[in-house]
């Protein structure tokens, strides 16, 4: 038997014959904050222009019981997922996985969602299939190292949700593993440049993996097929020249990627929060006056370092800008959303300052990768005075993990945005009992 027949029908089989029950009491409790984080982060987003003018465009032709998440709106399916997926990149508050380089849960629960609340499935379901989901489209971001050009999103994400819609559904291992095959074919080649210049359309990078995740199922039920090892092809000779499929398999069951995921509470791109919370460790010993900064310098890994942008064009590239995330922190008083608004852009003291801010990657830290993303924040001041504090692990990766509770306020927070409170303490509470919910459509 080749390796790819083997390793493809090892997969499959597992996904197949996989129960909720097999699932530890941790990674169930693990999975629900998967799922409030990310209904959180899709909800917050709905909010912004672009989201709502988009909703509006797309929402009223395609009518369908799936919910527009934070819009108090309802379309087809597809158009759900779709629209849900892009809201959750918006603000940059989605979890992720550092080993895998990416975002599994919101390339794969908006198309779960909205699957099961077309079909009034369970909680359960929903809770198993997407624990899958993103087990699948993790790994295949573990076993290939893609171009340096590409951008994660909208790749090995559009495979993860069509595994998770073909588990919701109950197919069989030779189904799944087609539904692989044809879901590999449906990835895009996206630009790493689109986030590095403030380029939007990156965020629907995640909403189309979700529709196409959804296309998937839609090819397969209609006898489409793929190749005989879709993902070997695309993610060893397309999207990447490396691809070990050893590590699709190597612990299924037993090391689950979900368990070892990221959150975030600064609201910008992960490559970012090292130098944050190095800065956050500076200003818990002591303020530090916006004005009475002459230079900040900030060492870290390869990835961070390419985020040097001073003077970002827009809201999504001060999202990915070292320069702007330090210097907002500073003048403003916080990474939360509202400091990386278009009025944080627009601010001439964060303006001024992100000039100041200089990034260069120091190559022991890269060495680290992926187990720690590391960084060193030196200030010097007006003064003469030099401050300087450096991290090797960031808040919310498993070694430093943010607590329960520290997670719900950032719920409340984004959904605050589109939710009087008592509808989202409602919501909350379903979804930190998601596995009780007979019926997803009645949870939102």
């Amino acid at each position: 038997m080749s390796m790819s027949a083997f390793w493809l029908d090892t997969l499959a089989d597992f996904l197949a014959a996989f129960r909720f029950e097999q699932l530890g009491r941790a990674t169930v409790e693990q999975t629900h904050l998967v799922v409030l984080d990310t209904i959180g982060a899709i909800a917050g987003g709905a909010a912004e222009p672009e989201m709502r003018a988009l909703t509006h465009r797309l929402a009223a032709g395609a009518p369908g019981a799936a919910s527009v998440i934070g819009a108090e709106a309802t379309a087809a399916a597809a158009t759900a997922a779709f629209l849900n997926g892009t809201a959750g990149t918006f603000l940059e508050m989605d979890e992720g996985n550092r080993f895998a380089k990416g975002h599994p849960a919101i390339h794969a629960l908006p198309a779960l969602w909205a699957l099961a609340e077309t079909r009034s499935l369970s909680g359960r379901a929903l809770m198993e299939a997407l624990v899958l989901g993103y087990e699948v489209g993790a790994r295949i971001g573990i076993a290939a190292a893609l171009r340096p050009s590409m951008h994660p999103h909208g790749t090995w994400g559009t495979i993860g949700a069509a595994v998770a819609a073909a588990k919701l559904l109950g197919y069989d291992a030779a189904r799944i593993r087609e539904t692989i095959n044809v879901a590999s074919s449906l990835t895009l080649a996206s630009s790493k440049r689109t986030m590095l210049e403030g380029g939007t359309v990156r965020n629907a990078y995640a909403g189309i993996a979700n529709r196409m995740g959804l296309m998937a199922i839609d090819l397969v039920e209609a006898g489409f097929i793929g190749e005989r090892d879709g993902v070997a092809s695309v993610f060893g000779h397309v999207a990447s020249d490396t691809f070990d499929p050893a590590k699709m398999i190597d612990g299924l069951g037993r090391d689950w990627q979900i368990d070892r995921n990221y959150f975030k509470l600064h609201s910008c791109c992960r490559y970012n929060h090292g130098a944050l919370d190095a800065l956050d460790r500076l200003l818990a010993e002591q303020p530090i006056a916006a004005d009475a900064v002459e230079r900040v310098d900030v060492a870290s890994y390869l990835y961070a370092a390419e985020l040097d942008d001073q003077a970002p064009r827009n809201t999504l590239g001060a999202k990915f800008s070292v320069p702007f995330a330090v210097a907002t922190r500073l003048v403003r008083g916080s990474s939360r959303v509202e400091n990386f608004t278009w009025e944080a852009v627009r601010d001439p003291r964060v303006q001024a300052l992100a000039k100041r801010v200089f990034v260069t990657e120091d190559k022991a830290m890269t060495a680290k990768l992926p187990q720690f993303r590391p960084a060193r924040v030196d200030i010097r001041l007006r003064d003469g005075r030099r401050l300087s504090a450096a991290v090797e692990a960031n808040r919310g990766d498993d070694q430093a993990p943010y607590s329960r509770d520290e997670l719900v306020g950032k719920y409340f927070s984004l959904t605050a945005r589109v939710w009087p409170h008592e509808r989202a303490d409602r919501i909350r509470d379903a979804l930190l009992h998601l596995e009780q919910a007979p019926d997803i459509a009645a949870v939102l």
